[in-house]
């Protein structure tokens, strides 16, 4: 079947009505377009649970704050539609503004995931993660997915969202998905494509940085001197470091003396690019 594109709710909530009264699973997987290969890998994760896959294409202007690249945010909407049809997704979602914040977003009503939202991504983009909470929350409630599936490079984003199911009694299962990466290890992201050729061979520093300081962690190493260490060596040719920070795995609290499952979590600017990382941390008895 080819993908059917739906450009307005009605639309979308008739499909979603029909495949449920034929007792189908449905997928859902959100995204802003430019999609690349770890786009598709939730895709693929997506069509292994789910009778119905539906994507969604949106560049979210509540999640952007002032000076961010909203207006100069890559859209590739014919690529994006060929890409998901190959990918085996059935249908794509595609509002506008006007379409999902009738009001303007001023008078939109919105969402704050506390605590899980604070610090680290949240604490550098004010107002970001609510902007997330209110655009997925209101897709979950268009297409009222079984399963929804989000990249784990994106880990606080996930962890926001883990919350926002568990604490509104959503009865959707969400799927973290594996990070996709390059063959030099740089964490596949659209705003890859923000960076000129000497970035780009500079790029993998950050997945470097975080596999060194993971080991170090594991060897029983003191985590203060293991990030401070390599919060330093973040500082390479054009890096600039924004945070590399250790945090409970579950909730992104604090580790304690007791914390085993741990995740490295960090932050570099490269030109006009801002790249984000992580990775688990199995931490000692």
């Amino acid at each position: 079947m080819s993908l059917l594109t739906l450009n307005d709710i009605s639309s979308l909530r008739r499909e979603v009505r029909d495949a449920r009264r034929q007792g189908k699973c449905v997928g859902l997987v959100p995204t802003m377009g430019n999609l690349h290969p770890g786009h598709l890998a939730l895709v693929e994760a997506a069509r292994a649970r789910a009778d119905v896959v539906i994507a969604s294409i949106f560049v979210n202007p509540l999640q952007f704050g002032r000076n961010e690249d909203l207006d100069n945010y890559p859209r590739t909407l014919s690529e994006d539609r060929a890409a998901l049809e190959a990918a085996g997704c059935d249908m794509v979602f595609t509002p506008t503004s006007q379409m999902l914040y009738p009001n303007g977003l001023d008078e939109q009503t919105t969402i704050r995931v506390p605590r899980v939202s604070e610090g680290l991504c949240g604490a550098r983009r004010p107002g970001h993660f609510e902007g997330v909470a209110t655009v997925v929350a209101m897709l979950f409630n268009l297409v009222q997915p079984d399963v929804a599936c989000f990249g784990e490079k994106d880990y606080q984003q996930l962890a926001v969202i883990r919350k926002l199911v568990a604490d509104l009694h959503l009865p959707i299962e969400i799927i973290g998905v594996p990070t996709v990466r390059a063959d030099d290890g740089l964490a596949l992201s659209s705003r890859n494509g923000y960076l000129n050729e000497a970035q780009r061979a500079q790029a993998p520093r950050l997945y470097q940085v975080l596999c060194q300081a993971r080991d170090d962690l594991e060897s029983g190493r003191s985590p203060d001197d293991v990030l401070r260490e390599s919060l330093g060596h973040l500082a390479y040719g054009s890096l600039k470091p924004d945070y590399l920070e250790l945090r409970r795995a579950g909730d992104l609290g604090p580790v304690t003396d007791t914390t085993r499952d741990a995740v490295l979590l960090g932050a570099v600017h490269l030109g006009s690019a801002r790249l984000i990382d992580n990775l688990k941390v199995a931490l000692p008895r």
